[in-house]
């Protein structure tokens, strides 16, 4: 008896405390902080982890490709757990927007830190970090300008020396809405044709595997985001950073729109409990210690691209960004997966 009620007192003292603080159920529920991500990088967890330590937030994540997690906000609605969004693509944050799954945050802190045109202008997303989808060639085989353009990937030269992975890959359907948006459907699928004639294997891999293949002599070129080759740089395993030195990255269309760029980036969803610290750990990730451990950790570029990242990243110098076709490149994505098939891009 006198240990049941001694616990009923305690218990009451700890609903008045809380009372008296004023934290009520979803105050309380503030302290987790749900995402749906799209990233698979060992990095995110660091940054995660350093989140916590210092605002004391608990992050969960839940990871999967970015069309299932959209769908799967669709289909929980307001019984969603997800507080954020992340993608690796901003077509897909502007998909998530038109299909009313985010709501907008307005932030001093996040407007000063990213580029106003590589973000929503309405803030329903912000980005993060950039990715420059780029050409790759062989150092050995290529000339310097011999390449110069995405176009020219459907050279008669090329055939069969060209690598890329899969039409299903976001990065791919994001380059390819761009080009859409750079030289029109009918253009694009003729490009896109020759892409295929030019291919030295059917798709397949990822990235870096296609990186490999350069380097051992299967072909001379291939597409790739940049940041992988700075991975396999810097890599632990001695072979890729073998095979990595013998690849050349060419930043296409410097003389015209600029290079293709893309960005990591996160939105509020629209039935989002803990706004306050979605802020928060947006706010975070542009903060310059975060960004200096994502450019060292992933080799993606920092979301403001005057900030000092590495040595690897200064050591492939300057260079034009596309911002002429991004706020356009969420608008054609249907085109391009249409043009994939039309073309028999695998």
């Amino acid at each position: 008896m006198q240990a049941a009620s001694l616990a009923a007192r305690c218990g009451r003292a700890a609903l008045a405390l809380v009372a008296a603080l004023g934290l009520s159920g979803p105050a309380l529920a503030q302290q987790t902080l749900n995402i749906y991500s799209h990233r698979h990088y060992g990095i995110d967890q660091e940054v995660n982890a350093l989140f916590t330590q210092q605002t004391g937030i608990e992050v969960k994540v839940v990871n999967a490709d970015a069309d299932q997690l959209i769908e799967r906000l669709k289909a929980e609605g307001e019984n969603s757990p997800a507080d954020l969004l992340i993608t690796v693509d901003a077509g897909r944050l502007q998909l998530a927007k038109e299909q009313g799954l985010l709501q907008p945050l307005q932030s001093e802190v996040l407007a000063t830190a990213t580029p106003e045109l590589l973000r929503d202008p309405e803030g329903y997303w912000w980005p993060f970090t950039a990715r420059a989808r780029i050409i790759m060639v062989s150092d050995e085989r290529v000339e310097e300008g011999a390449i110069t353009t995405y176009e020219e990937l459907a050279d008669e030269r090329w055939r069969g020396k060209l690598l890329i992975r899969s039409s299903s890959s976001v990065y791919n359907q994001a380059w390819v809405s761009s080009m859409v948006a750079a030289n029109g459907d009918e253009a694009t699928e003729a490009w896109a044709r020759g892409v295929v004639q030019n291919m030295a294997r059917p798709p397949q891999g990822g990235d870096r595997d296609q990186i490999r293949a350069v380097a051992n002599g299967l072909a001379d070129v291939c597409v790739g985001n940049a940041y992988y080759l700075g991975i396999m740089l810097n890599s632990t395993d001695e072979q890729d950073r073998e095979l990595a030195s013998k690849v050349r990255l060419v930043f296409p269309n410097q003389d015209g729109r600029g290079a293709h760029f893309n960005v990591s980036g996160v939105g509020v969803t629209r039935h989002a409990r803990n706004v306050d610290a979605a802020r928060q750990y947006l706010e975070f990730l542009v903060s310059d210690e975060v960004q200096q451990m994502y450019a060292e950790g992933s080799y993606e570029y920092p979301i403001n691209l005057d900030f000092t990242a590495t040595p690897t990243h200064e050591s492939w110098g300057e260079f034009k960004v596309d911002v002429q076709s991004f706020p356009e490149m969420g608008d054609h994505i249907d085109d391009a997966i249409s043009i994939f098939d039309r073309v028999g891009w695998q």
